[in-house]
């Protein structure tokens, strides 16, 4: 894979599932921030839940990768780390909606 500017990056198996964890976190608090303003009665509680959830999750997971609890050999590389998900997300959701694109343009051709 490679990064913005063409250099290599080297994503190890601590990486992959910090990533994994910080997006699951941050779409954890996105779901939940919904939930809690559009939802009613339970619905909020249960969103307030998420919203909570996905803080502590997202948290504990920059906590432990920046000392070095999650990748020895890369203490300190949190925002390289974030910067990383980001870039993950923002590529899926451009090849999410190209593929919609062309599978709504392949059906209504047809």
């Amino acid at each position: 894979m490679f990064g913005v500017l063409g250099t290599a990056l080297a994503v190890g198996p601590w990486q992959f599932v910090a990533i994994l964890l910080l997006v699951f976190a941050l779409f954890l608090i996105l779901a939940g921030v919904f939930t809690a303003y559009f939802g009613s009665g339970k619905s909020r509680t249960v969103g307030v839940g998420l919203l909570v959830g996905g803080l502590v999750v997202g948290l504990l997971v920059g906590y432990f990768y920046y000392t070095g609890g999650l990748d020895p050999h890369h203490p300190g590389q949190l925002g390289a780390l974030i910067w990383e998900a980001f870039l993950v997300i923002v590529a899926a959701v451009i090849g999410a909606l190209v593929a919609v694109g062309i599978f709504l343009v392949a059906i209504m051709k047809s």
